[in-house]
């Protein structure tokens, strides 16, 4: 009897090393579009266009009513947006806007309570229906489950209130200091391996206002063309010359690079100042990692700086839960500027900057965000330091531990059985971004709502945040959901995905989940 147990858990543990597998990996997948979407996808575009363009006349003559904004440019005034932009937001995104900005009235664990709301005027305005929707949540970075109203985290959360406040009402130059933000910072520097962090209230500012004080004119910028918005704001208010290399590519960065170099600043040539090489370490739109290793070989060779954005990638990737850095096993003084944030893994709020002790006390001094902003909240901080705790507990069976081998598994769990299922995913194959791609503006829609009908939350995404055609759905994975859960999301997907006719990859022909399922029960009995 006990002989025949130890051999089913021994099969058991056979499945999930299997799928526990976190082996560092350059594959990525990026199935070409098949060309009847391509072809259909453009021709709905066009008709969207043909239409808008035919309403637009309307309105023009009354005919119509305009239920958008009216107001013209003063003359002699900049035009407060293009005339496309606008265009598109009034024929296409209004069509499509009940699937955005949904309203929540829970916290975005492994589910999540949305209020419904109906529309009586063509999505230009929502009521509320005062019911609500309990659905399936995949559209959150709650990447470790710690965005709970309880455990220990929200306890020490609620603990602080009464002795320090929600607020400093300072900046951290004045009276908004605490030892508690010291405390932070200490922590998050033995956490990531460096001498020494600096936190800031708002993650998005800690790149748009903390490149501004690392380069300046006379220095380079080599970004990668898929950067976040946050990273581009931030190399523009620089003053630093931009160029743009291929997403991933590290032939062009190269050549980048050595050009750059070689040719130095325009017009005079004289060598350039710096060189700061800024890449991302998860991709939240494409599901990809950066090549960490290749980049951090160039920038020696180059004598170049490199900048890593952590903010998906910090508490979601490598064994410990320290970021691409960790994953690929590399040393985090090999990187010159750590950033990442606290929004995601962490469920909080804020960002920070780690590295080199000059380089912090640098950034203390010179940086808008340091100076001007107010410093982080309390409340925030100690859920922040809350968290940390977990993750730097080496304690194999600890809480951080296993929330961290658990997004491995869900990841690894959910990415293999979306690709076998026909569906055409996106990204590397150790990312908890799971973009698949949906093609057409209706079936960004219409996935959006059908899955909803269903009990599941997802966010879809078309252009302009992705190139015209490839919209996509981001399934969002975290700590916090069950094997059933994803089951579940893996059957309705399947139904949807056939309404849909969204099963179109080439490199993994159409099969129901069911016949994946039993497909791992056989190989499980074969090794029982």
């Amino acid at each position: 009897s006990n002989d025949k147990i130890k051999k089913r858990q021994n099969g058991y543990n056979y499945i999930q090393e299997k799928q526990k597998q976190h082996l560092p990996s350059y594959d990525e997948i990026y199935e070409e579009t098949p060309l009847t979407e391509a072809f259909w996808t453009y021709l709905n575009y066009v008709i969207l266009n043909l239409f808008g363009w035919f309403r637009d006349l309307l309105r023009k003559f009354r005919i119509e009513t305009r239920k958008g904004s009216a107001e013209d440019n003063p003359p002699g005034f900049v035009s407060l947006y293009q005339s496309y932009e606008s265009f598109y937001t009034r024929n296409v995104y209004g069509r499509i806007a009940d699937c955005f900005n949904r309203p929540i009235a829970s916290v975005p664990g492994g589910e999540v309570t949305l209020l419904d709301r109906v529309t009586d005027d063509y999505n230009w305005s929502f009521r509320y229906t005062k019911d609500t929707i309990r659905a399936i949540n995949l559209g959150s970075y709650n990447y470790l489950g710690f965005a709970d109203n309880n455990g220990k985290c929200s306890q020490n959360v609620l603990e602080i209130i009464p002795k320090l406040g929600v607020s400093t009402a300072s900046s951290t130059q004045e009276f908004g200091t605490l030892s508690l933000h010291r405390k932070l910072e200490s922590l998050l520097a033995r956490f990531l391996g460096t001498e020494e962090a600096i936190a800031f209230g708002m993650g998005f500012a800690t790149n748009a206002l903390n490149i501004p004080s690392i380069v300046g004119k006379g220095c380079l910028i080599l970004s990668d063309e898929l950067n976040h918005t946050s990273l581009v704001l931030g190399a523009r208010l620089s003053g630093a010359t931009i160029k743009i290399f291929k997403h991933n590519d590290m032939a062009s960065l190269e050549r980048k690079l050595r050009e750059s170099i070689v040719n130095g600043q325009p017009r005079h040539h004289r060598p350039w100042r710096k060189i700061l090489i800024i890449v991302e370490g998860v991709y939240s739109m494409e599901g990809s990692l950066c090549k960490l290793p290749d980049l951090i070989r160039l920038k020696k060779k180059y004598k170049a700086y490199l900048y890593l954005d952590e903010a998906h990638s910090i508490g979601a990737m490598g064994a410990r839960g320290r970021g691409v850095i960790d994953y690929w096993n590399c040393d985090p003084n090999d990187v010159d500027v750590l950033m990442g944030t606290f929004t995601k893994s962490f469920a909080a709020a804020g960002g920070y900057i780690a590295g080199k002790k000059e380089l912090v006390d640098h950034i203390r001094v010179t940086s808008h965000a340091a100076v001007y902003a107010t410093s982080m909240s309390p409340p925030v901080v100690e859920q922040i330091i809350s968290v940390l705790n977990f993750l730097l507990d080496e304690n194999e069976n600890s809480e951080g531990r296993k929330r961290i081998a658990q997004l491995a598994w869900n990841t690894r769990y959910f990415r293999e059985r979306l690709s076998k299922m026909g569906f055409i995913v996106y990204g590397h194959p150790h990312s908890p971004v799971v973009p698949a791609l949906l093609y057409s503006p209706s079936k960004i829609a219409a996935f959006n709502r059908e899955m909803l009908k269903r009990g599941v939350a997802v966010v879809t995404v078309g252009f302009p945040a992705t190139p015209l055609v490839l919209g996509r759905v981001r399934f969002c994975l975290s700590a916090a959901h069950t094997k059933e859960m994803l089951d579940k999301v893996l059957n309705i997907a399947e139904e949807v995905g056939d309404l849909l006719n969204m099963r179109l990859s080439k490199l993994n022909p159409k099969r129901s989940f069911q016949e994946i399922q039993n497909e791992d029960n056989d190989e499980l009995k074969s090794n029982i």
